[in-house]
């Protein structure tokens, strides 16, 4: 692995605490019936389903990263490539949470585009490593 890869990974890595205290807070929500969560179905949906892509997503990163170095993508591409795999694990969750970040929000705000976003980045980055893996 090279060391930018090594050094992508890490970022990658670090971000897995975080999901893990956003598991805790959630299943905090839910023992002590925090008002907005349990009872916005909305809400407790969006954020369900960005913890759940923070933890899948970060997964497929790491193990994607694995793939880049031996494609035979350019350099410039790699990079590009690298990018976009650490850019969806952060910013489709990041969208689910931030557009429904207040309690009473029953419909998600504008902030949802982060989750398109991540999924833009995502789609980029795995069909540009499949196509340099061909």
């Amino acid at each position: 692995m090279s060391p930018l890869s090594l050094s992508t990974a890490g970022v990658l890595l670090i971000t897995v605490p975080t999901i893990a205290f956003g598991g805790v807070s959630l299943l905090t929500f839910l023992m002590r019936n925090v008002p907005g969560y349990r009872d916005n179905p909305v809400r407790r949906s969006l954020w369900r389903a960005g913890h759940a892509h923070a933890g899948v997503l970060v997964l497929f990163a790491l193990v994607a990263l694995l793939y880049v170095d031996r494609s035979g993508l350019p350099e410039g591409w790699q990079a590009v490539t690298r990018a976009s795999l650490v850019a969806a694990p952060i910013l489709m969750p990041l969208g689910f949470f931030l557009s429904v970040a207040r309690p009473s929000d029953t419909r998600p705000n504008k902030l949802i585009w982060l989750a398109v976003a991540g999924g833009v980045c995502l789609a980029a980055g795995t069909l540009t490593l499949g196509i340099g893996l061909l």
